[in-house]
């Protein structure tokens, strides 16, 4: 399937390298998201309505989850095994992943309807991302590895970053500038795609950094790896803003929406759950 935790640990030319000599704390209120009686809860995308989705996991297995004016929904693709709710758009419009017999798929859920995508001769596809005009991002594998797609008006384009042995695209704007990330011989970095040149993201003193989440002000969101721990980052207008939700043992910013709120997933004593930053 396609979690956060998942991608990281598969896949733990380039233009420009986005750098900034220091990291900027925090000034965030958090909120926990815990869908009720769930044993764990990531929250992976927001939209402008601060319609919230992800995925959670019980008795029964990994389900998928919307949290709209405070009611959560279950989402659940008809025969699947498993599902993960991933992106959302300004109509709510919901992509993820879900598992059945036959592997893994993605998925559209679009005004109650399920519609599969499956990337043509993929071994798996991953659907994580999708903005306002409907077009898709996400990541499949095939023979030769794993390769970011964009699936817009019904034709799949494969992103790969030049040089690298596996590339994973995860979030979309309105503008159509993708992020994500890709590993090299070095490690994982995040990129940015915008006007068909890629940009590296690597947060300063990171072991790893992986994009997740743009939007319409260009602002980004994710997770790196240092010496410390796990943490979520915001990049706006160059400079890096470190996220840590207070006694989280590792924390990881996802996705946000054009008023800037930020959703993840933390980690602590207690379990995974996911978090609302404002």
């Amino acid at each position: 399937m396609c979690s956060v935790r998942y991608v990281a640990l598969v896949l733990s030319a380039v233009a420009l390298i986005i750098t900034a000599s220091s990291l900027r704390a925090s000034a965030f209120t958090f909120t926990a998201i815990d869908v009720p009686g769930a044993t764990a809860t990531e929250a992976f995308g927001i939209n402008a309505a601060g319609d919230i989705v992800g995925f959670f996991t019980n008795a029964s297995g990994a389900h998928g989850f919307l949290l709209s004016r405070g009611v959560f929904t279950t989402i659940d693709v008809p025969g699947a095994t498993a599902t993960e709710a991933v992106g959302i758009n300004a109509a709510g419009d919901i992509v993820g992943a879900f598992s059945d017999a036959s592997g893994v798929h993605g998925f559209l859920l679009s005004r109650g309807v399920f519609t599969t995508i499956d990337v043509p001769g993929a071994l798996q596809t991953d659907a994580v991302g999708i903005n306002a005009a409907g077009d898709i991002v996400g990541f499949f594998t095939n023979a030769s590895g794993a390769h970011g797609f964009l699936l817009s008006r019904g034709v799949f384009t494969t992103i790969d970053v030049p040089g690298a042995t596996a590339t994973v695209a995860f979030g979309v704007n309105a503008a159509g500038d993708i992020v994500g990330f890709f590993t090299d011989a070095s490690s994982a970095h995040g990129f940015l795609l915008s006007r068909s040149v890629f940009t590296t993201i690597d947060v300063p003193g990171a072991l790893l950094t992986e994009a997740f989440g743009v939007n319409a002000a260009g602002d980004i969101v994710g997770g790196f790896i240092n010496a410390s721990d796990t943490h979520g980052f915001l990049l706006r207008r160059g400079v890096f803003t470190t996220i840590d939700v207070p006694g989280a043992t590792a924390t990881e910013a996802v996705g946000i929406n054009a008023a800037g709120d930020i959703v993840g997933a933390f980690a602590d004593a207690s379990g995974i759950h996911g978090f609302l930053a404002e």
